[in-house]
């Protein structure tokens, strides 16, 4: 033992590292670990206080914050391409809204499409049909008159609901006419005076006989009463392509609810 300390009192002093100048290498300071401990504890403490000053509303706020902040950078497939067609249908809606306005590329004709409209609106097809149907002496007209007024009733109906639902704005600020409020069409989807020209057209090309020119016209002047809508700016694509489908859809339901000939007559005879 006595020969061994002074060896490693040998060693001790030939070891570099033992030097005063490379003892900060060695030993971390106390002060620096005393100071870092104590900005820690104070940063704690500054945190465990604020968190406890601060609202559940705020924390709320801020857990969501990340979760909102990842939806708002990585949105979904469905919504890009939805958002996408959007566009693309407000965007063609607006250049096909040659009529909108006087001061539109065809604004002159706006009177003449505005005219063409009336042709698919359901007040002037209403009073049309119960000025046929009281002058009407057959029993086969009458009951394809009171279906036919059965549709157009339900037309408004449905239109009307889907739009308050919907409640969506033309491509341009259109104030509805007169007859629009009457029928309460004063959204834009869908079109209801294109789900009423196509539910017309398929029911008189079912129920009346017809030559082929004629069911050409029939079709035309669906298809015609329908963009019109767009032309004069009070619909979109969407809406007038949705308004047919509807107006498909509605003239289906009317074919399952038929009035038969029996039924037709007693509601003459109660009104």
């Amino acid at each position: 033992m006595p020969a061994s300390q002074p060896r490693s009192r040998a060693r001790d002093r030939n070891n570099v590292l033992n030097r005063a100048e490379f003892l900060s290498l060695n030993q971390p300071l106390k002060g620096n670990q005393e100071s870092r401990s104590s900005g820690r504890k104070q940063s704690s403490q500054a945190g465990a206080a604020g968190a406890q000053n601060s609202n559940p509303k705020e924390r709320r706020q801020s857990q969501q914050l990340p979760e909102e902040d990842c939806m708002q950078l990585n949105p979904s497939f469905k919504g890009i391409a939805f958002n996408s067609l959007l566009a693309i249908d407000i965007c063609m809606s607006k250049r096909l809204g040659v009529c909108a306005n006087r001061a539109s590329s065809w604004g002159g004709a706006r009177s003449m499409i505005n005219l063409l409209g009336i042709t698919g609106h359901g007040i002037p097809w209403i009073a049309g049909t119960l000025i046929c149907l009281v002058k009407s002496s057959t029993l086969a007209g009458q009951e394809v008159l009171m279906n036919l007024l059965l549709a157009l009733l339900l037309d408004i109906m449905i239109v009307a609901g889907l739009q308050k639902l919907a409640k969506r704005k033309g491509p341009y600020d259109i104030n509805p006419g007169l007859l629009d409020y009457l029928t309460m069409d004063t959204y834009a989807f869908p079109a209801g005076h294109a789900s009423r020209v196509a539910m017309l057209s398929k029911f008189f090309l079912n129920h009346l006989v017809l030559a082929i020119p004629l069911r050409i016209l029939l079709v035309l002047w669906a298809l015609c009463v329908g963009f019109s809508r767009v032309m004069i700016g009070r619909h979109h694509i969407t809406d007038v392509l949705s308004g047919f489908v509807f107006g498909y859809l509605q003239f289906r339901l009317v074919e399952l609810i038929w009035m038969s000939s029996n039924t037709c007559q007693m509601l003459i005879s109660i009104w």
